[in-house]
């Protein structure tokens, strides 16, 4: 095993800047790695990550989010097991798949798209992240939610206060505060809603959660805000770095962008590819139940575990040439790619893999589809700098684009190649 000193701290500078070399140099020098800022064990191989997400044997449990998350969130079911899981996950399960996320969130998605791409359609630029990418998740979800748009603004800072606290690896007292705060605010906004809600039931995602009942249980007002917190963070996180590092992505092979342009149903293996090379969630943790052997030696029982998703899904051990966007690539299978059979780890794998997914590819399709017959000749601007920033998370912090106005009754033909 490598000392310490000669590989980056992941709270480094260096690390923010590019994790990528530091990954490496864990996953071929240090595969597992004890980590004294964090107080975890660090795994980068995929074997160990997927076996850690995987856990058939009950050895990595989410009892760590009774200290990350749970202050925050309140008790979710990203922190259950058991048939405590089981049964919640079926309550709000329903909501995000089949004829309720056709009938009822699509549109909503598709009316959120268009309303942000029309501020900025026919201006011939955009930053790609400002202008829509970290508005669009939100937008989105307060109105699966059946929230007022004035709500928007104050859901963003809890959001962002959210995930701060969640990935807070150096305990930064500032931050865990900020969380508190957000935590509180939120519970005030969001409980007198939900009540009013059970009492004029509407055909939104709050309505829906107040009636669900699988097996005599159903959900209480302090479950339904903390499903909502849950969902705000991790949906809103995952699809705002998600499209904005698929068009960074694309923008660095114009070849694949010229292919999704022409063939709009390749846009789910843009995602995809996009979730393997540059992860939003760059690592989740976990705590040992027991002893565990892993790569690289034995994690003891009790441990916190830090996942290293952005590691894992470069493994070149799992994939061929894996620092290359390829979203042609033979070794990454799209059509899973959205379920807990995924092969890249994004998403976490088995029970708890995200029961949010199929919302965010459906998201993602969306936004990009749009985004692309609104900007023919889609290129970067003068300036352009698709620097990504975040530790546990992680996205182009600015996408200044340019391209030809396309007028909007004839966004919907075939764009110019860009």
């Amino acid at each position: 095993m490598t000392a310490a000193h000669e590989i980056p701290d992941i709270l480094s500078q260096e690390f923010a800047e590019n994790p990528y070399p530091v990954y490496r140099a864990l996953r071929e020098e240090a595969p597992l790695f004890w980590h004294k800022g964090t107080q975890s064990w660090l795994l980068s191989r995929y074997e160990d990550v997927s076996r850690a997400f995987k856990d058939k044997e009950g050895l990595f449990t989410t009892d760590n989010y009774a200290w990350q998350a749970e202050p925050v969130h309140g008790r979710t079911l990203i922190q259950m097991s058991g048939r405590e899981h089981a049964s919640r996950r079926a309550l709000v399960a329903p909501a995000f798949r089949g004829n309720a996320l056709r009938d009822q969130v699509v549109p909503i998605i598709e009316r959120n798209a268009r309303e942000l791409i029309a501020a900025f359609r026919d201006s011939g630029s955009v930053d790609l992240v400002s202008g829509f990418a970290s508005l669009f998740p939100i937008s989105v979800i307060a109105d699966m939610f059946g929230l007022d748009r004035s709500g928007q603004q104050a859901l963003g800072g809890w959001y962002r206060a959210f995930v701060a606290f969640t990935g807070n690896l150096s305990g930064d007292p500032e931050q865990a505060a900020e969380g508190a705060r957000a935590q509180a605010e939120f519970a005030a906004y969001m409980l007198p809603v939900i009540r009013n809600r059970r009492e004029n039931l509407g055909d939104d995602l709050l309505s829906a959660l107040c009636t669900a009942e699988v097996d005599g249980v159903s959900m209480s007002d302090e479950d339904i805000k903390a499903f909502c917190s849950l969902l705000l963070t991790a949906g809103a996180e995952t699809t705002d770095k998600a499209v904005a590092g698929l068009f960074a992505n694309l923008l660095a092979n114009p070849d694949q962008l010229a292919a999704v342009r022409r063939d709009r149903g390749l846009i789910d293996r843009a995602f995809a590819e996009t979730l393997r090379h540059t992860p939003p969630v760059q690592m989740i943790m976990r705590q040992t139940a027991a002893d565990v052997t892993v790569s690289g030696g034995t994690i003891p029982a009790g441990s916190t575990v830090t996942c290293l998703i952005g590691a894992a899904n470069r493994d070149p051990g799992r994939y061929k040439d894996p620092d290359a966007f390829d979203l042609f690539r033979d070794d990454l299978t799209a059509t899973n790619a959205f379920s807990a059979a995924a092969d890249h780890l994004a998403f976490a794998l088995g029970r708890h893999f995200c029961v949010g997914a199929l919302l965010a590819k459906t998201e993602v399709e969306i936004a990009v589809d749009q985004l692309l017959d609104a900007m023919p000749g889609l290129r970067p601007a003068a300036g352009y700098d698709p620097a990504a920033e975040g530790v546990f998370t992680r996205g182009p912090k600015s996408l200044r684009v340019e391209f030809t106005p396309a007028p909007a009754a004839a966004s919907a033909s075939a764009p110019a190649a860009g």
